[in-house]
């Protein structure tokens, strides 16, 4: 199939993105987007006034979410596209993240109070505003606070892998969180294969593990992926009969190699998760 331009990984002020959801809206139509899926971290609170903004324009939104979960000791994150956003089960499902969330943010706080910095609780929940709290919320509060020079710093410093504010959660398991999206009429992605720090050969493994707990697809192309990895993804793919997905994983303006709609294109002979949804 002839695929219109798309973007299925992006984020609001829901989660940790900079612009509104109909701001979002207005700059992927600028970008000649023409299917769009928001996929705020647990939440899809960007859904309802984006698909007003996205009916004035004449754009095709999926319902999207990026889900938190566990696979062993890790973090991943899985991209659920096309569900039923109505489902009391996915109402729930989030309610129990977003209160896993504030426990986590009381606990990174209490843990840089520790390290003798000020109790960046307030700030970050004010910066959150209605949205999901998260570690990038708490990068800007070090930011404005003084105690680092760029959220980047602040990563390195105390947010990152390792440091003092990687707090662990117990997130559902994988397997859990893409029972839900089926149960909800939806497919489970795997987002971003190559961030996890991850050789290719327990990469496999995570596949190997997402495949037999129902997983649908991986993205295979994304912002900062290198085209050698890209081709390695997709052959993957075609050889566990994966659906591949795409998005730029924006996140906010100003970052010229992130941006809606811009992404390595997808090799034609993979199975687009867009076929089964579109």
């Amino acid at each position: 199939m002839v695929l219109a331009k798309y973007d299925l990984h992006c984020h609001t002020t829901v989660s940790d993105g900079v612009l509104s959801p109909c701001e979002l809206v207005a700059r992927a139509a600028q970008q000649d987007v023409e299917v769009l899926a928001i996929t705020d971290h647990d939440s899809i609170g960007a859904l309802a006034p984006a698909t007003v903004a996205a009916k004035a324009v004449g754009m095709r939104l999926l319902p999207g979410v990026e889900l938190t979960a566990s696979w062993g000791s890790r973090v991943v994150h899985l991209v659920g596209l096309g569900f039923d956003p109505a489902a009391d089960s996915l109402t729930r499902y989030l309610e129990n993240l977003t209160a896993l969330r504030l426990d986590r943010a009381q606990r990174i706080a209490g843990k840089l109070m520790a390290r003798k910095l000020p109790d960046l609780l307030p700030a970050v929940l004010e910066l959150a505003g209605d949205g999901q709290v998260g570690r990038p919320h708490f990068a800007m509060a070090l930011v404005a606070a003084g105690v680092c020079e760029s959220e980047q710093q602040a990563f390195k410093n105390y947010l990152g892998m390792g440091k003092v504010g990687d707090v662990q959660m117990a997130w559902p398991a994988m397997s859990v969180a893409l029972g839900l999206l089926h149960d909800i009429g939806g497919v489970g992605i795997l987002a971003h294969p190559t961030k996890y720090r991850l050789t290719f050969t327990r990469l496999r493994s995570l596949l190997t593990e997402f495949k037999a707990a129902g997983g649908d697809g991986i993205e295979v192309s994304y912002s900062g992926i290198k085209p050698d990895h890209q081709r390695e993804l997709q052959k993957i793919a075609r050889k566990m009969d994966l659906m591949v997905s795409a998005g730029s994983d924006f996140h906010q303006p100003g970052k010229p190699w992130v941006e809606l709609g811009r992404f390595m294109p997808v090799e034609s002979d993979c199975r687009h998760v867009l076929s089964s949804l579109l």
